[in-house]
């Protein structure tokens, strides 16, 4: 039940955010710890089926709730840690 609110607050955030920039089929993407800077990623839609990137939702859920600072999808966590998730979905 959790990961389907998570999934359903995401979309909230998504339809509400500046990722109107994005392609078709991916998604804005904000990350890092520090509270002032973080970095811009656009990842497919996809990638909101795989447990491990739904991990990183959840503690984005748990750290800001539905209301994202930067106006899109923000992931609270070191950058490395999310490229090293994200690389390994890369072509499934």
């Amino acid at each position: 039940m959790a990961l389907v609110r998570g999934l359903l607050g995401a979309k909230k955030i998504l339809s509400r955010s500046v990722t109107s920039t994005a392609p078709k089929g991916f998604l804005a993407v904000y990350v890092g710890e520090d509270k002032v800077q973080k970095k811009r990623y656009i990842v497919p839609v996809s990638y909101l089926n795989h447990p491990s990137f739904q991990a990183l939702l959840t503690k984005s859920e748990e750290e800001f709730g539905f209301d994202h600072p930067m106006g899109g999808l923000t992931i609270p966590c070191p950058e490395d840690t999310f490229i090293t998730v994200t690389s390994g979905l890369k072509g499934r």
